[in-house]
């Protein structure tokens, strides 16, 4: 086998397929006023309304350098709130709006368009998120 052919490499059918899901996003998320960042950070703040910039960097697996800009625009939308932690200075809360929660409603049908637009069914959609959550989760055990 020739590795250094594009047809051999793992990352390059991920890349593409990255790029072609999210350009699958961007028609629903634009008819609700996200981008896909955005809308990343909400599926975190939908589930836990409240998270530091730290969690939220570590969920989203996303640096404060990319995640600064991001959150500053989703604070002026009054989508998020930023301030400091109560209970320790050094942090910053992240915090959903009642705007941002109202959009979850909105949100709710984008996962099951997502798998018809990718012409799979959900059993093959879970299996291929599982195996690479494993491959996350390797990655992951490695950075602790």
């Amino acid at each position: 086998m020739d590795n250094l052919k594009l047809e051999n490499q793992l990352c390059f059918p991920v890349y593409a397929l990255s790029r072609h899901i999210t350009s699958l996003y961007r028609p629903h998320l634009e008819k609700i006023g996200l981008t896909y960042p955005q809308y990343l950070v909400m599926l975190v703040l939908w589930e836990y309304e409240e998270v530091t910039v730290k969690e939220l960097g570590h969920k989203l697996w996303l640096d404060s350098g990319t995640l600064t800009p991001l959150l500053k625009r989703m604070i002026e939308s009054g989508l998020v709130t930023k301030s400091r932690s109560e209970h320790d200075e050094r942090l910053v809360d992240i915090k959903i709006t009642e705007k941002g929660r109202l959009l979850k409603q909105e949100a709710t049908s984008i996962p099951e368009a997502l798998i018809k637009e990718l012409e799979t069914d959900e059993e093959q959609y879970f299996m291929l998120k599982t195996q690479i959550n494993r491959i996350l989760a390797v990655k992951e055990s490695k950075n602790i």
